[in-house]
């Protein structure tokens, strides 16, 4: 349990002790900063402890929101603040420089008050009970000129104050009883920029269903759980190739979206984040997604129509969008001296209302996406459902890439070491590229036109090339293979820096999984392409657990798994090497172990470290949604 030690004299009728215990808070009482100090210094390191100005006024939900939210080692509001185990030792140094101040002439112990030669029940000192009076908002001040960081969460109409007469007091109660703070809790327990579908179909009633499970003590990982369940459901009526199964999972599919945004909502209406939750409500939707493209392709097996193809396609292409957008954070994330007109025009459209809604909409983001497909899946087939997927999901690709560019070209940026590094975690190079790479350092520090993505693109694109158009068994894609090994190898080199660098991931992710779908697609055998689909499905959910490690701070996956799974580069020669190498059939079975292979390996890493992570304390972080 929590502890929140009390300064200042009681107010009678205050109903502050009450809510300080309804939000987990065991309540103690300080006289001065001296037994402040003494009862901080008793409450176990591994728990959180918060001082409160015993005069506080305000709503309950301001105290949750200063006090309770666990992405925050140190935290204040007006009359409060609050330390983690992880902020703990800089209140305890704001609280000592204040007990080392409050020895002065007009607050020394005195016989009769509150020293050691007073009785029992005597009264402390005026000077002594100004000092414990305003003491929470004095270490406040001390931690934030010490440099800590120190969050101070939006309040909004929310009233937190600490008033200095009766009158005022009075002028506090009435304004806290003027504000329904249950209300804005729930209106902000849903995200402030979310899409046209999820903010006016699913979030008005969803939040909702969010305080409902809240209210019955469920969390936002079972609730993240039961979406994913519920989408799983909704593959497998889908994969019975029936009309009633179609429909039935595109009613699921919506289901399973009302409790992916409702795990969020409950997140933030109850301040239960963890850094175990994030990365489970990031990985379930991916997982959601594509077993649900697997399921109709399933599906549409059953009624005599092949869309493996189809399918893979959906999952490369919106994986590969997915990595333009992480790219492009990671590479501006801390840009210095970060101007463009393009991002200028951008700032300005979204003054304008409906261009806001027109624009969320066209970037075709979770919510609409997965109304569409939900939607087709009902009333039409499987192969015009993937047609119209993939048509939207590229155009949507083409308008974010194309204005990601603008942007990188038309503003004068210098970008840090630390975004240098994370595009080269997200370039996920294997032992060959790092070999070569070593070699050539040599190399000019600017690739054509500033950018190595340059460098990159021409073994890219022959290699998915030469594995779509030439026969199956045929040696070009090895060579090419080979080819795209070098320029990979030469991308990486050195930093990436430029302007346009941040696309060398996205390129690195198109060429590996085109090669892998192009190939499958050409053994022209049954289970080529699911066994591809696998495949894939496996090295993409090691990209994705890249970023989610990135995002959370906690570094790249380690060297020895990358190695292990050979890098983008690797695999791509592997697989074609393979396809030379082996029959058709032969080539199917290939692709299902190494399938197997790297999915055992990712996902048991992953999840050994995302639970040493999450009970290791790290920072509790909450992924607000995809970004496309």
């Amino acid at each position: 349990m929590s502890t929140a030690i009390l300064t200042g004299q009681p107010v009678p009728g205050s109903p502050l002790e009450s809510e300080l215990r309804s939000l987990g808070f065991d309540v103690r009482a300080a006289s001065g900063p001296g037994e402040a100090e003494a009862l901080l210094a008793a409450v176990p390191a591994d728990r959180r402890v918060a001082v409160v100005d015993a005069r506080f006024v305000g709503h309950e939900h301001a105290l949750r929101l200063g006090l309770t939210d666990p992405r925050f080692p140190l935290a204040a509001i007006p009359g409060a603040v609050t330390a983690q185990p992880a902020g703990r030792q800089a209140l305890t140094r704001a609280l000592a420089r204040e007990n080392a101040g409050a020895d002065t002439p007009a607050t020394t112990d005195a016989p009769g008050t509150d020293g050691p030669d007073a009785g029992d029940g005597a009264a402390p000192a005026p000077g002594r009970t100004a000092l414990a009076a305003g003491l929470p908002d004095r270490l406040a001040a001390g931690l934030a000129a010490e440099g800590a960081d120190l969050h101070r969460p939006e309040l909004g109409r929310l009233v937190a104050t600490v008033p200095d007469d009766p009158q005022a007091r009075n002028e506090a109660r009435q304004a806290v009883a003027a504000v329904d703070d249950e209300a804005i809790r729930l209106k902000s327990a849903v995200k402030a920029r979310d899409g046209f579908f999820t903010t006016f179909c699913i979030s008005p009633y969803s939040r909702y269903l969010a305080r409902w499970c809240a209210r019955r003590g469920l969390t936002p990982n079972q609730v993240t759980t039961a979406s994913l369940l519920t989408a799983l459901i909704a593959a497998g009526c889908a994969a019975t190739g029936t009309r009633a199964g179609f429909v039935a999972a595109g009613v699921l599919l919506l289901a399973s979206f009302v409790l992916d945004c409702t795990d969020g909502q409950l997140a933030r209406y109850s301040l239960q984040y963890s850094t175990l939750g994030a990365w489970l409500d990031a990985t379930f939707d991916r997982a959601k997604e594509y077993a649900y493209y697997a399921g109709l392709a399933l599906g549409a097996a059953r009624g005599g129509d092949d869309v493996w193809a189809l399918a893979l396609g959906a999952m490369v292409l919106q994986t590969c969008r997915h990595v333009v957008d992480f790219s492009f954070n990671e590479a501006n994330h801390d840009a210095t001296a970060n101007t463009s007109p393009t991002a200028a025009l951008s700032d300005r459209l979204d003054g304008v209302g409906w261009t806001v809604w027109a624009r969320r909409m066209i970037v075709l983001p979770i919510g609409e996406r997965w109304a569409m497909i939900a939607v087709l899946t009902a009333v039409t087939t499987p192969r015009i459902t993937f047609y119209a997927l993939l048509v939207g999901c590229s155009f949507s690709a083409l308008y974010t890439t194309a204005g990601r560019v603008l942007r990188s070209l038309t503003r004068r940026a210098s970008r840090t070491d630390r975004a240098a590094r994370a595009l080269a975690d997200l370039a996920d190079s294997g032992p060959l590229a790092e070999a070569l790479a070593g070699r050539l350092r040599g190399l000019p520090a600017r690739g054509p036109l500033g950018s190595r993505a340059l460098v990159a693109l021409p073994g890219a694109a022959l290699v998915v090339a030469a594995a779509a158009l030439t026969p199956y068994g045929g040696v070009l894609p090895v060579a090419l293979a080979g080819l795209y090994v070098l320029t990979s190898a030469a991308a990486v080199a050195l930093p990436l820096k430029g302007a346009l660098d941040w696309l060398v991931p996205p390129l690195f992710r198109a060429a590996e999984y085109g090669t892998v779908l192009a190939l499958a697609a050409r053994a022209e055998v049954n289970g080529a392409l699911p066994a591809a689909y696998g495949l894939v499905a496996a090295v993409a959910y090691h990209h994705y657990d890249t970023v989610y490690r990135i995002r959370g701070n906690a570094g790249a996956p380690p060297r020895w798994l990358v190695r292990a799974i050979g890098g983008h580069e690797g695999r791509v020669l592997a697989v074609a090497v393979l396809a030379a190498l082996l029959t058709a059939s032969q080539f199917t079975v290939a692709l299902t172990v190494l399938a197997v292979a790297v999915a055992l390996l990712v996902l048991a890493e992953s999840i050994r470290f995302w639970v040493t992570a999450h009970r290791g304390g790290a920072p509790a972080v909450h992924d607000e949604g995809e970004p496309a």
